[in-house]
């Protein structure tokens, strides 16, 4: 009687999950809305109003994974470039701005070729940098900085932001719902009608932020070394951010042309949900989304990741704090045995319930943080399941990374309890729901799962897929993968400043 009171709050959470599970998956079927343009965009509606406000999250299917050899950091300036504006939007002359922005290209590319020869000219170079820098400052003379956000801003707009990972580029902002047209054509005009405005100023702004989370970082070099071992034909072992020589020399030429290739309508998904009238909204989205010119999808082909077969190792000395990392190349998402992994991850790293947090940081409390995860750097190619932590004070990067060794093998022989499988699968859902809960949150889902799965209901599905997970499974994928032969790690030893190596 007492073990059934123990689990009677588990057993009626899971009961009303399972309810509001089914009236969540069964609304969704009437709400969601899709169609594709004729220029091949996607648009997903959902109809949510429960306040007249909407949230849209446009995903193309181009990230850093897709920069251009010796153009890292590339796609990364999209994002970047987004929100400088449009032809009507941010500028006080399209023409004489256009006009002075190609003076701009002309110069650079004398100046980068200069640069980059072997035998260059130190004085050709400096003369050419300046004439380069004389055509940015007449450019910027037409620049009204701001002017799109400014917008947004006025018309009720708030968290206006983007993102670029591996795998793909996101824009996302809020609205009141009575701003929807205002939103499809300042959103439908960026992609539109981009300018490459105030491009270098931009770049210069990236390779700040390449100084200070690798260059500067003691834990970001070791991660981009670690990665540059752990994969070798994958695009994944490139940094995101960009090599500072490719940041220092690719050109708002090569943006455009990046842009072009990767920004077509056949190649992006845009998920709209709130307070919506479908006909007028898609009428709306019709009337604007529909100039974009249609394109072909980017064909995609990338050099396969080899089969590792032996253990790999980065050992970064630094006057800073240890940190140790290792992962285990795996198969992409679209692996049959992908939910798998996420039942790993959940019994291994989420919450102060999971075994690495419990047996790491509570109990034998040799480190500050401990957790495991999947899809690193990205998941569209095949990738890494990793494990992190950072020691506690007085302890090694080689203590936790044994501890974690010890943790995973007995993943492997024992694999997870009932209850552990039980409490996972309630999770899944609990947090399914608790993603469901805002409109933000929901277009990301959406759209997610439409651009990987070419179907949205994916979201759904794979909460059916981790409920047939079993034990053996788990046992099965980890033997499978966590072997010493398939494993890369990174440590990041502490020494004395004196005498340390970068």
């Amino acid at each position: 009687m007492r073990r059934l009171r123990a689990y009677l709050p588990l057993l009626m959470l899971f009961c009303a999950l399972q309810i509001a599970f089914a009236q969540d998956l069964a609304s969704f079927e009437k709400r969601v809305h899709i169609k594709v343009l004729p220029n091949g965009l996607t648009i997903l509606l959902l109809n949510r109003p429960e306040a007249p406000v909407f949230s849209f999250y446009t995903m193309v299917d181009a990230g850093d994974a897709q920069d251009p050899k010796g153009k890292t950091g590339l796609a990364h300036m999209m994002e970047h470039m987004a929100f400088k504006g449009t032809n009507n939007i941010g500028t006080t002359n399209i023409t004489a701005e256009k006009a002075a922005l190609a003076k701009v290209e002309t110069a650079y590319a004398a100046y980068d070729r200069e640069n980059n020869r072997v035998n260059r000219d130190d004085k050709k170079v400096a003369e050419l940098k300046a004439e380069w820098e004389k055509a940015r400052e007449e450019a910027d003379q037409y620049v009204i900085k701001n002017e799109f956000g400014e917008i947004i801003e006025r018309n009720g707009g708030v968290g206006l932001n983007a993102s670029t990972g591996l795998d793909s580029t996101r824009y996302y902002y809020s609205l009141p719902a009575n701003r929807v047209e205002l939103w499809a054509y300042l959103e439908s005009e960026r992609f539109l009608h981009p300018v490459m405005r105030e491009f270098y100023k931009e770049r210069d702004v990236v390779m700040e932020e390449r100084r200070m989370r690798t260059d500067s970082s003691p834990t970001g070099r070791l991660i981009e070394q670690f990665l540059s071992v752990a994969y070798d034909g994958s695009p994944y072992h490139r940094p995101g951010i960009g090599y500072m020589s490719d940041l220092n020399h690719f050109s708002a030429t090569d943006a455009a042309n990046f842009f072009s290739t990767y920004y077509v309508p056949s190649n992006m998904v845009v998920a709209v949900v709130g307070d919506l009238d479908f006909e007028k909204t898609f009428a709306i989205v019709e009337k604007y989304f529909g100039r974009i010119p249609s394109g072909p999808k980017p064909e995609e082909y990338v050099t396969e990741q080899t089969k590792q077969s032996s253990q790999r190792t980065v050992l970064l000395h630094d006057p800073s704090q240890p940190f140790y990392i290792e992962g285990y190349l795996r198969p992409s998402y679209r692996d049959k045995d992908d939910v798998v992994y996420s039942v790993i991850s959940s019994v291994m790293s989420e919450g102060r319930t999971s075994r690495l947090y419990r047996t790491l940081v509570r109990d034998r409390k040799i480190a500050m943080t401990a957790a495991g995860f999947s899809g690193f750097p990205g998941n569209k190619y095949s990738n890494l399941y990793a494990f992190y932590a950072v020691p506690s004070q007085g302890h090694s990067a080689a203590q936790v990374g044994n501890a974690i060794n010890e943790a995973v093998g007995k993943l492997k022989s024992d694999g997870v309890s009932p209850d552990e499988l039980k409490m996972v699968k309630t999770r899944a859902k609990a947090n399914l729901i608790r993603g469901l809960a805002n409109n933000q949150g929901l277009a990301m889902k959406l759209a997610e799962n439409q651009l990987k799965y070419g179907d949205w209901r994916e979201l759904f599905r794979r909460i059916d897929k981790i409920d047939a997970v079993t034990n053996d499974d788990v046992k099965r994928v980890a033997n499978q993968i966590f072997v010493d032969s398939n494993r890369t790690i990174g440590i990041l030893e502490t020494n004395s400043a004196k005498g340390a190596q970068r």
